[in-house]
């Protein structure tokens, strides 16, 4: 995805300025140049203190975020979360606004990062299966970022409707054009590429944005590595077969 984008805040008012996670500048987000490079912390150009205490804000919000929502959530809410004062917490992050929305690119970052430099060269089994795991890993490790998201698209997706109209729609007709160029070549079956990304989208964040009725329905206290691998694997088997592909170890 194009390291040239900043999100529109407060339905496009203006926009944020937030200390993006792997950027050097002011409202932009940068994108990882290969897909092993998914990004987890703000930029920190200070000390170690620092960097901790943005951490700590980070998933403190984080979690304050996905509970309540961005109209239920507070600073002081946040700073109590964080065991920061507040006023540390606007001198880090600028302003609920401001963080708020660096923790939707963050997100976002994260996921998309493992299809961002793909070609019609690569291997569709290869991409598939690895998409899947990452995002399956990302919902295991940051389940309340997932809810994040989710919540915001709930209310209607209020600070990432400039995202969502153009830079996400472009990174997905890419995407897809490349998933086409495969079913042209006979890699894989021609599936509408879009409702793939759909699916894979919507059943890896599944497990994070629904956990308690999946807890509730199997009857675990918590959802394990080993359930993760299950899952993981059965999704992988489906997809891919669904796709008429292979795995990249059935090959």
């Amino acid at each position: 995805m194009s390291s040239r984008r900043a999100f529109d805040t407060a339905c496009g008012r203006r926009r944020a300025r937030v200390r993006c996670t792997g950027c050097a500048r002011w409202g932009r987000l940068s994108y990882p140049a290969t897909k092993r490079a998914a990004m987890t912390t703000m930029k920190v150009p200070g000390s170690g203190t620092r960097a901790r205490n943005e951490s700590v804000i980070l998933e403190a919000a984080e979690r304050i975020f996905a509970r309540h929502g961005y109209r239920g959530a507070s600073v002081q809410a946040i700073a109590e979360a964080a065991g920061l004062p507040k006023s540390n917490v606007l001198y880090y992050v600028g302003s609920k606004r401001e963080l708020y929305v660096s923790l939707l690119e963050r997100m976002m970052a994260r996921w998309n990062a493992m299809l961002d430099d793909i070609d019609e060269d690569d291997d569709p089994g290869e991409v598939l299966e690895s998409f899947i795991r990452s995002k399956m890993r990302l919902t295991q490790q940051h389940p309340q970022g997932s809810r994040l998201f989710a919540a915001e698209v709930l209310q209607g997706a209020p600070f990432l409707q400039s995202y969502l109209h153009g830079e996400l729609r472009e990174w997905v007709r890419s995407r897809a054009r490349i998933f086409e160029r495969w079913a042209e070549k006979g890699l894989m079956d021609p599936v509408d590429p879009v409702w793939l990304i759909f699916l894979i989208w919507s059943a890896t964040q599944h497990y994070a944005d629904f956990e308690a009725q999946i807890l509730g329905i199997t009857d675990q206290a918590q959802l394990d590595d080993g359930y993760y691998r299950a899952i993981t694997d059965f999704l992988c088997q489906v997809i891919l077969k669904g796709c008429g592909v292979r795995a990249p170890s059935a090959t």
